[in-house]
């Protein structure tokens, strides 16, 4: 297939631009400076050119906290950018893989949610990747939208680098125990993307790696894995106040790739090892 994807600098982006050459497919990644998904002209030139069977849209304004504060830009590329590439790709009659967040659930849960769970994002980043949601199921006749959630890879900053970091530097750390989630690293991530876009198995997938921890867990696993002697102590969200509320409860069902015939995507602690000893 030949596949476009946005945000190609990203985190997910450059694995999703990597795993999907290496399975063969025609990829043409493009970062901002190329692609200015909040210009629909230049989407729609782009797309039209390019003549894509698929487009895996990773591109998004993914700063938490400043989206409290600069609610216009987040709604300008998670939503109007989703759109302007939405319209692109259903006048080329492609496929449209949106990636979402756990962030459009409200946290209040206590158990996983499922796909076709009611959403109610709390955040203005929620909000507005969940606007972005909307667009594509109206928008696009062949959508696919994944919601995943602590992402971590190679390129990019993300939590394990951030306590690695602090794992040389510190003796000891304090680590929210009152947040739980599914931790996701981007290899896995991509591999599924590339397996579930191959098929018309269109509709909405929670894709994150196997297993549910509280941050302060998946700390001290990436130490266990490392050999660092860090001492790492348990604390609550309301000791580290945040600009946006995190969800408490934001670990998803993947019910999705569980009746589609997919294989299950492996636990975080195998998924934390490989990329510990790879990086």
């Amino acid at each position: 297939m030949r596949i476009l994807v946005t945000g190609a600098n990203g985190q997910l982006g450059a694995d999703v631009v990597r795993l999907f050459s290496e399975k063969g497919h025609d990829v043409v990644g493009l970062g901002r400076a190329k692609l200015d998904i909040t210009d629909d002209q230049i989407c729609n030139d782009a797309i039209s050119e390019l003549q894509p069977d698929t487009v895996i849209h990773c591109a998004a304004y993914t700063a938490v906290d400043n989206a409290e504060t600069d609610q216009d830009n987040a709604y300008l590329i998670n939503a109007i950018g989703t759109r302007n590439i939405a319209v692109a790709v259903e006048r080329v009659k492609a496929k449209m893989c949106y990636i979402s967040t756990d962030y459009v659930f409200d946290g209040t849960s206590s158990s996983p949610y499922y796909e076709y769970d009611n959403t109610n994002p709390l955040t203005v980043y929620g909000k507005s990747k969940r606007a972005g949601e909307q667009l594509v199921q109206s928008l696009c006749s062949r959508w696919f939208i994944v919601r995943t959630s602590w992402v971590y890879g190679a390129s990019g900053s993300n939590f394990v680098k951030t306590m690695l970091k602090l794992g040389k530097e510190c003796d000891s750390l304090q680590v929210v125990n009152d947040q739980w989630g599914s931790p996701t690293y981007t290899c896995d991530l991509s591999l599924f993307l590339e397996e579930l876009t191959t098929t018309e198995k269109y509709g909405i997938y929670h894709a994150t790696n196997s297993g549910i921890c509280t941050w302060y867990e998946f700390a001290q696993a990436i130490f266990e894995q490392v050999k660092i002697p860090v001492t790492v102590e348990p604390c609550t969200t309301d000791q580290f106040p945040r600009p946006a509320p995190r969800p408490r409860y934001s670990a998803m069902e993947p019910m999705g790739i569980r009746v589609n015939g997919f294989a299950p995507i492996r636990h975080w602690r195998e998924a934390l090892q490989d990329y510990i000893n790879q990086h």
